[in-house]
C-alpha cells in the first residue's frame, strides 16, 4: 500500500458517487512463515502480514443498496438485500458475503458505497480474497458505529468466505490480516484462538524475507486437500483424539496406525506443529537465523511426508539454497504457489534471478518475487 493508493481510491470515490468518502480503510495479504496444514488439525500457525494491502474508501448511502468499485479489476458491481443469498459468484461475493455476515450476527449493517485498490497478488496463496473481507468488516463496522473487538471481525470475514462463498478455509488468514503487528509475526492456536506477537527483527539480524510466486497453477487442490484433511480426521479417530495436535508420543501413536501413508500424514502434522514451537523460541530469543533450519525441515516434510509440493516448488527452494539462502521452504496450501526464503539483507534480488534461471533451464515460466516486509493488519487509516 502507498500514500497513491490512498489518494487514488479517495478521488476515485468522490468522482464517482459526487461526494467524499467517510474514511479510507487497509487490510493486508499475509504470508505465513511456518505451520502448513496444521489449522484444521487444531494446531499452531505463524503468519505474518504483508504490506500489499487492500484499500477501500467507502461512504454510507440511503437507497437499499450497495455498490463496489474495484479499480485494480475496473469493474462496478452493484447487490441488494434480495441478494445476499449464500453462493453468489464474482469477487463482489467477498463484499457481499461480509454485509451478510454482519446482518447473520444481529448487526444492522446499512447501505454504502465502496471503491477499492489491491496491491495484493491473487491467486498466489497470499490471502487476496481475506485482506477484501476484512477491509470491508473494518470499514462497515465503522460505517455503521459497531464495536467489534479484531478477533470477532476476523471471525465474521471467515464466515463471510466459509458459509457464503464456499470457501472451507480456517480462521489464519482472517485472523492475520486483522490482528498482525509490524516487525512482528503472529503466533496462532487454532483451536483456543490465542494469539501472541512475536517480535521479528529481521533488519537487526542482517536478513530479509524473499517470497516468490512460482506462478504454478494450483492443480488438484481441493481434490487432495480434501483428501489430507480426511486422512488426518480418521488417524484422529483411530487414536481416539480430538485433532492431530493432541499427539504427545509421535512414535506410539505412528505404531497404532494400519498404513504407511497415513503415519507420514501425521507425522507431517505433528513435527510441523513442534516446528512452529520453536520458531516462537528462537524469535523470541532474538536468534532469527535460527529460522533456517526449521523452514528447510518444513519443507522437507511437506515434500516426503505430506506430499503436497511440485517440481517447480521444489526446484524454486533447491534454488533458493543453492543461490545462497539461508533456509527455505513452501508456503500455503501446496501444490502450486509460492516459497519464501530467509536470505542475507540485500540478496534478494540475485537470489530471485537465480530461480528465475534455473526455471527458464527446466522450461517453467518466470516466476516473480518481492520483499517481504512484516506489517501491521486491518485498519483506519482517514
Amino acid at each position: 500500500m502507498s500514500a497513491d493508493d490512498v489518494d487514488m481510491v479517495a478521488r476515485a470515490f468522490t468522482e464517482q458517487h459526487g461526494r467524499e468518502p467517510e474514511g479510507i480503510w487497509a487490510a493486508p495479504g499475509r504470508v505465513n512463515l511456518i505451520g502448513e496444514h496444521t489449522d484444521y488439525n487444531d494446531g499452531y500457525v505463524m503468519p505474518f502480514a504483508l504490506s500489499q494491502r487492500v484499500t477501500l474508501a467507502a461512504g454510507a448511502r440511503d437507497d437499499g443498496g450497495w455498490s463496489v468499485t474495484s479499480l485494480t479489476k475496473v469493474a462496478t458491481e452493484t447487490f441488494t438485500e434480495a441478494d445476499l443469498v449464500p453462493g453468489m459468484t464474482g469477487w463482489q461475493a467477498y463484499v457481499a458475503g461480509v454485509v451478510w455476515a454482519l446482518r447473520q450476527a444481529g448487526h444492522p449493517i446499512g447501505s454504502a458505497d465502496l471503491v477499492l485498490t489491491s496491491d495484493v497478488p491473487v491467486g498466489a496463496g497470499l490471502s487476496s480474497s481475506a485482506a477484501l473481507e476484512c477491509a470491508t468488516v473494518s470499514a462497515l463496522a465503522d460505517l455503521n458505529g459497531l464495536n467489534i473487538a479484531p478477533l470477532e471481525r476476523a471471525q465474521l470475514a471467515r464466515r463471510c468466505e466459509n458459509e457464503f462463498v464456499g470457501a472451507p478455509t480456517g480462521l489464519m488468514d482472517q485472523a492475520a490480516s486483522t490482528l498482525c503487528a509490524p516487525d512482528h509475526a503472529l503466533f496462532f492456536d487454532c483451536r483456543t484462538h490465542d494469539s501472541r506477537q512475536v517480535r521479528m527483527d529481521l533488519s537487526a539480524a542482517g536478513l530479509e524475507i524473499l517470497v516468490l510466486d512460482t506462478r504454478t497453477p494450483h492443480s488438484l487442490v481441493d481434490s487432495e486437500y480434501a483428501t489430507r484433511r480426511e486422512s488426518c480426521e480418521e488417524a484422529s479417530r483411530l487414536l481416539g483424539i480430538a485433532a492431530l495436535r493432541d499427539v504427545t508420543d509421535l512414535n506410539a501413536a505412528l505404531a497404532e496406525l494400519p498404513d504407511q501413508v497415513m503415519r507420514r500424514r501425521v507425522r507431517h502434522v505433528v513435527t510441523e506443529n513442534a516446528r512452529v514451537m520453536a520458531a516462537m523460541d528462537v524469535l523470541r530469543s532474538g536468534r532469527t537465523a535460527d529460522l533456517a533450519p526449521l523452514l528447510d525441515a518444513s519443507h522437507v516434510s511437506m515434500r516426503d511426508d505430506f506430499e503436497i509440493t511440485v517440481p517447480t516448488v521444489d526446484l524454486a527452494v533447491e534454488s533458493a539454497v543453492r543461490a545462497g539462502a539461508l533456509g527455505a521452504r513452501m508456503t500455503g496450501g501446496g501444490f502450486g504457489g509460492c516459497i519464501l526464503a530467509l536470505v542475507p539483507a540485500g540478496a534478494s534480488d540475485e537470489i530471485s534471478a537465480a530461480i528465475a534461471s534455473a526455471f527458464a533451464d527446466a522450461g517453467y515460466g518466470e516466476p516473480a518475487g518481492f520483499v517481504a516486509v512484516p506489517s501491521g493488519g486491518a485498519q483506519r487509516l482517514s
